[in-house]
């Protein structure tokens, strides 16, 4: 019974390891292919690795365009320090977003923006139609139109007092052109809306900084126009723009945001439309006025100049001075043209034959005054008689009255045959 079962032991064993051989060869055949599958599942893992570092590396390659500089913000925050913080024209590499982020900010470009708060309201038919549009409001609608109110003549007496009550009305449009001169700081302090994709960073900025522009050059202009008459508006084309550039300017700087003011441009002002005929009546009794003060002040000089020369106006200002020496008005009067100098010289000659004459009277009394101490009645006696000779010298009749020799009464003799020779006066 051992014997056979031994047997069959033996028996069922000699027909097991053809089967258990077979199993052998199929796991080493599948161990291979699985082998090789993940060997060549490894290699493209590794390439694909490869690929991905590769294209890691790319991706942080940044340009720079030549109107640009940059902010790189690592996990939110700017980069570097100092004037390393800002990446210049050009090709730079930065780590990949999210541990990177590129922000372009255009400094040389200037900007554009066009400021219309001030202007009254137009229908898209009124703006096509342009000055041509013959449509009126009969009142000015303060919800709709814009407007500004500018100072009297009380206001515009001191650029720093606005006392006074007197104000009027005026429609403007302006136009801005600013700059980002400082990237770190508008960054850090003008708030822009973030970029989404296909958006440049300009597109944003004018989006977002357009409203807190257009705020602060209406706050300038505000300031500043109280101090003009509407005279001075309408005609100044440089002062009044200087003046709300400077405002614009220094709110800019006062919240630190990064932007130049580059200009500021009034490209069109006016009176309420509603006044228009009025107002024109006002410009042209002005414009005659000034031309009057002008022909005025022209006559004046012209009358002065040939009175007196190009000297007569500071002459007139030194003799109003009362701190000018005699000294100095003689270099004045020397230098005098014109009928002014004529007269000087007039003067002069006849004070010159005054004074030479008193000196020959002078002399001549003087040698007289011995004669005149002497015979007193002769010497005026004979000064008598040559003055009336010398009074009639250049008589063309002469008629003599003797007294008598009594001296009681005066005798007449009249000449009847008058010498024809003679010329009658006429």
């Amino acid at each position: 019974m051992t014997e056979h079962n031994h047997d069959n032991e033996i028996e069922n064993s000699s027909q097991s390891l053809p089967t258990e051989q077979a199993d052998t060869d199929q796991l080493d055949v599948a161990g291979k292919s699985l082998y090789d599958a993940l060997k060549i599942s490894f290699f493209i893992l590794k390439i694909i690795m490869l690929v991905l570092v590769v294209l890691f590396f790319i991706s942080g390659f940044r340009m720079v365009e030549p109107d640009e500089q940059a902010l790189v913000l690592r996990f939110g925050k700017i980069r570097g320090l100092a004037e390393d913080k800002l990446l210049n024209p050009g090709l730079h590499w930065i780590f990949p977003y999210p541990i990177d982020e590129i922000v372009k900010i255009p400094v040389a470009k200037k900007i554009n923006l066009p400021i219309n708060s001030f202007w009254y309201y137009q229908s898209k038919k009124d703006i096509l139609a342009g000055k041509s549009s013959t449509r009126v409001p009969t009142s000015l609608n303060p919800i709709k139109d814009g407007y500004c109110i500018i100072g009297g003549e009380k206001q515009t007496q001191s650029i720093t007092d606005s006392s006074g009550d007197d104000y009027s009305i005026v429609h403007s449009k302006w136009q801005l052109t600013y700059q980002i001169d400082d990237p770190e700081r508008f960054y850090n302090n003008v708030y822009t809306d973030s970029t989404k994709p296909g958006q440049s960073y300009t597109e944003v900025i004018k989006k977002s900084v357009t409203p807190l522009l257009e705020n602060i050059v209406a706050d300038a202009v505000v300031d500043a126009m109280v101090y003009y008459s509407i005279d001075e508006a309408i005609s100044s084309q440089d002062r009044i723009p200087k003046h709300v550039k400077k405002l614009v300017q220094q709110k800019l700087d006062d919240i630190q945001s990064g932007i130049t003011a580059v200009s500021l441009q009034l490209t069109d002002i006016t009176w309420p439309r509603q006044v228009d005929k009025v107002f024109i009546a006002s410009i042209k009794a002005s414009q005659i006025s000034q031309k009057e003060i002008s022909e005025a002040k022209g006559y004046a000089e012209n009358t002065l100049n040939e009175t007196a020369g190009p000297i007569a106006a500071q002459l007139l200002t030194a003799i109003k001075d009362q701190t000018s020496t005699q000294q100095q008005l003689d270099i004045f009067w020397n230098q005098l043209a014109g009928s002014a100098q004529q007269t000087i010289a007039q003067a002069r000659a006849y004070r010159g034959k005054i004074v030479e004459a008193a000196k020959a009277n002078a002399d001549y009394l003087k040698q007289i005054l011995p004669q005149y101490r002497k015979r007193p009645k002769l010497v005026i006696q004979n000064i008598y008689q040559d003055a009336i000779e010398h009074v009639l010298e250049n008589a063309d009749e002469k008629m003599v009255i003797q007294p008598t020799i009594s001296g009681k009464g005066r005798e007449i003799r009249i000449l009847l045959n008058r010498d024809p020779a003679i010329k009658k006066e006429k």
